[in-house]
Parts: structure tokens; C-alpha cells; sequence
């Protein structure tokens, strides 16, 4: 039998450790209604609740943010690029048609730059075509960063391409996030090891730092190339993307290819990231090389756990309030929080066409589900939500108005916006956002309006369960 003593004594520790994690998130707490989530289950369940809250209660990427800052000197060098007064970089002034960029240009402490080339990859097909040709044409270094990596086809392709630069004396530097790519066979990774490639996972290195934070998660996509040709987009490494798996429904997707000095602030997010998973800092061209012939505006917008602000939402916040004709949001995962809801109603009720765009079937169930909950409130304000049909929808594009476009990784939910590395490039160039729109026209001929009958008229065992899922936004 047990020792009283000891049951006495285990329950006391539980019920500080508890008691600890409580103090905790009345301090650091993000939201109220996560806060008051897990403050009740820790109370009510402490011996489930506590180890959760150690894997996933943790709100902030402090190790992060410790590299972050010990390599300031270095990385401040790095940001001064962008920060001197130089005729390719530009802060909006009080003139600018949408001065809401001057608050995107404080948010991520970059200015937007001129002298860039964008084009906007409407498929996985064109994407990899375009990411194997720039990687083929490298000549001084490769920096891939992608949340997902198979050893499937267009895997294998990559690593054929990456060999093959090594030998001609391209330096490659390949991260990925270890839970996103918990199914990469360690002989990929060896291969490329053994032939040159430095290979960071965004955790692997760091264990004893990123204990306990494993709900933190590197989603970014991009590409650098001799610090001249980036890419960022929503298109992960794998075949999937390329509609050709029968086991899988076609996944529509959307990818961009910057040339010029913006590739400055994809190769900043890179690098700081690099930090993190391999404690080191390479040599990379830091110089601003205008794209010739072209002199389009981009701004790259970085967004993370371990920033100042809540980047994330604060970023589809400034969209959203600041739209005045439209706001066109295409995301595979619908699970606003309050605020995001509250602008979407507000923006509708001021007449600017909202439109939410969301695949008919999503990879996750309960997302589906939290889905349909937000249905009856975005109806009553005029909020158009529209399910893409022939296949899954993972594509990550923000259209404001007919004045600038967003292409890039953050989902519509909690997780993008406080949890997840994210990273997206904004573009004012009015033919570059009018092809972001005749896209999105295109894609929304593909869809199904939703209504509130398809949330009203079900059963109450589904709206129950839609209600249910809705309550676990904030850690989905």
C-alpha cells in the first residue's frame, strides 16, 4: 500500500507545480481565453494537465529569443543593410495612397525596397520548375528553409540538384523543422551531409534549449539563392503539390519569385534561423542588387513566437482594418480569434467585399469542424465564406483592395499567428496584384458559398461538436 506521507506529500508537489504554472500564465498570458483554459484544467485535472502544459502551454520562444539576442551585434549588422537611407529603400511616407504600410514597415523593422522583380507561381508545377532552375543556376550559395521535406520524387530531384552544386563548389545550407519533417529518412539528410551540404533540423541541435517548447513550430517556405533570387510561398517539398499522387486530392497552392533586394529580408529570416538550429553565423552577400527593368515595391514580413509583438495578428489586423474595397483572404484553416472575427464583421458591415476562401475538406477534422461554427456570426455581416472544390486548398494569399497582395505561409488561426515562424512578402505592384486577383477570381468559380443553413440545419450532435472544436482555436 501507499505511504499517506508520500500520497500527502506527491499531492502537494502537483498541486505547487500547478499552483507554478498558474503564476506563469497570469504573468506572460497572450489570451484570455487560453489563459482561463488552461488555468481550469490545471486546477481541476492537475496530474493530465501538467505535462500538456509543459509540451504545449508554453507561449513565448524564449530560447529563441536568447540566440536572438546574443547574436545581436552580428544580426544588427546584417539588418543595417536595410535600414540606411539608400535610393532602394523606402519607409511610406505621410503621401504614400496607403499609409497603413508605414505600420507593417515598424512591425518586422524592415522598410520595404524597390527595384524588385515578383512573380507569382500558381501551382506546385510552376513553383518547382522555377525553384529547380534558380538552384541550377546558383553559382555561390543555396539556403533552403522548409517546414516539410519528403524523400519522395520532387525530394529526391532537390537532392540531386544540391549534389550535384557541391560538387561545383555551391556552398548549400538546408534547414527544416523536425516535427513538420518527422518522416524524412536519415539517409537524405546523411547524403547531403557526407557530400558538403551544412543540414540544421530547427530542434535537433538545440534539445536542451527547446525542451518543453515542442509546440513551437518553423512553418516558413523559402529559398535564397547567392542572396539575388528568393522564393516564399506555401508550397512545402513533396509531391503532393504537384496533384499527381491518386491517394491524395490535388492540393492547390501558391508560391512567389522575388528578384532584388528583397531577397535581403528572406535571407534575414534565414539567418536568424540558422542561428538558432546551428549556433553559427556564415558569410552570405549582404549587398542591395536592384532587379533590372523592373522596380516593384516588396516588403518581407517575418513573423514569430519570439517577437516583440504578435506579429501574426497584428499584421492581419492592419489588412483587414485598413481594406476599403475588399479583403480577399485564402487560408486551409479557418479559426480566427475574436479579434480577427470582430475586424472581418466590421470590415463587412463598412461595405468592403470579405471573402474567405477555405477548402471543401481540410486535412484536419476538428479545423473542419471549428469551421462551420463561424458560419451564423460571419453571415449576419455580410461575410462571404467559399469552399474550394476540386481539391485541397492549402494556399496562404492576403488581397487588399486593388493596392498590394500578400503571398506567403501563415494560416488563418491561432497557431500561425502566436505559435508558428511564419514569413510572407508584401507587393504593391498594381500588375502583381492584379494577377493575385485574377487568381483568386479564378479559384472562387471553383467554389461553394457557404450559408448558414449548412451549419443551422444539421444536427444538434454536429453543432455541438462544431461549438466543441471552436473552443480548442487556441491551441489548434
Amino acid at each position: 500500500m501507499w505511504d499517506p506521507t508520500l500520497l500527502t506529500l506527491l499531492l502537494l508537489v502537483v498541486y505547487g507545480l500547478a499552483l507554478f504554472c498558474v503564476l506563469r500564465i497570469l504573468l506572460h498570458y497572450r489570451t484570455a481565453q487560453g489563459a482561463i483554459a488552461w488555468i481550469i484544467a490545471l486546477l481541476a485535472f492537475p496530474y493530465l494537465t501538467l505535462p500538456l502544459f509543459f509540451l504545449f502551454g508554453r507561449n513565448r520562444f524564449a530560447g529563441y529569443i536568447k540566440a536572438r539576442r546574443s547574436g545581436d551585434e552580428a544580426l544588427n549588422q546584417l539588418l543595417s543593410v536595410f535600414s540606411e537611407e539608400d535610393q532602394l529603400t523606402r519607409i511610406p511616407d505621410s503621401a504614400d495612397p496607403s499609409p497603413e504600410l508605414r505600420v507593417l514597415t515598424r512591425l518586422v523593422g524592415q522598410p520595404f525596397t524597390r527595384g524588385n522583380h515578383c512573380t507569382l507561381l500558381k501551382d506546385g508545377k510552376e513553383t518547382f520548375e522555377a525553384l529547380f532552375d534558380a538552384m541550377e543556376n546558383a553559382r555561390h550559395y543555396i539556403l533552403l528553409e522548409f517546414y516539410i521535406v519528403r524523400s519522395d520524387k520532387v525530394g529526391q530531384r532537390i537532392k540531386s540538384i544540391l549534389k550535384r552544386k557541391l560538387d561545383e563548389g555551391v556552398k548549400v545550407y538546408f534547414t527544416y523543422d523536425d516535427i513538420g519533417s518527422v518522416w524524412l529518412p536519415r539517409n537524405y539528410l546523411k547524403e547531403l551531409t557526407q557530400a558538403g551540404a551544412r543540414v540544421a533540423a530547427f530542434g535537433d541541435g538545440n534539445v536542451r534549449r527547446r525542451r518543453f517548447q515542442i509546440n513551437f513550430r518553423n512553418h516558413r517556405k523559402l529559398l535564397v539563392c547567392d542572396g539575388t533570387v528568393g522564393f516564399v510561398g506555401g508550397i512545402n517539398l513533396g509531391d503532393e503539390y504537384l496533384g499527381t499522387l491518386t491517394d491524395h486530392l490535388a492540393w492547390r497552392d501558391t508560391h512567389c519569385r522575388i528578384e532584388g533586394p528583397a531577397v535581403m529580408g528572406l535571407q534575414l529570416a534565414f539567418v536568424e534561423d540558422w542561428y538558432w538550429a546551428a549556433n553559427d553565423l556564415p558569410r552570405f552577400n549582404w549587398s542591395l542588387q536592384p532587379c533590372p527593368g523592373s522596380d516593384q515595391e516588396v516588403l518581407v514580413v517575418p513573423t514569430s513566437p519570439a517577437d516583440r509583438f504578435d506579429t501574426g495578428t497584428l499584421f492581419f489586423l492592419n489588412c483587414i482594418n485598413n481594406a476599403r474595397q475588399r479583403i480577399w483572404i485564402t487560408s486551409p484553416y479557418f479559426v480566427p480569434d475574436l479579434q480577427v472575427v470582430n475586424a472581418l464583421q466590421l470590415a463587412a458591415l463598412r461595405g468592403v467585399d470579405v471573402r474567405i476562401l477555405i477548402p471543401e475538406n481540410p486535412d484536419h477534422k476538428l479545423v473542419r469542424l471549428a469551421a462551420y461554427s463561424y458560419l451564423v456570426q460571419s453571415s449576419k455581416a455580410g461575410i462571404g465564406i467559399y469552399r474550394y472544390q476540386p481539391g485541397f486548398m492549402h494556399q496562404k494569399v492576403v488581397l487588399v483592395d486593388d493596392r498590394y497582395a500578400a503571398v506567403g505561409t501563415a494560416n488563418l488561426d491561432n497557431r500561425s499567428m502566436r505559435l508558428n515562424f511564419e514569413i510572407g512578402a508584401v507587393v504593391t505592384d498594381s500588375d502583381f496584384v492584379a494577377d493575385v486577383r485574377q487568381m483568386l477570381e479564378a479559384d472562387l468559380r471553383q467554389c461553394r458559398p457557404m450559408t448558414p443553413e449548412d451549419y443551422s440545419q444539421r444536427s444538434m450532435a454536429f453543432r455541438l461538436a462544431c461549438r466543441a472544436a471552436r473552443l480548442l482555436a487556441p491551441v489548434l
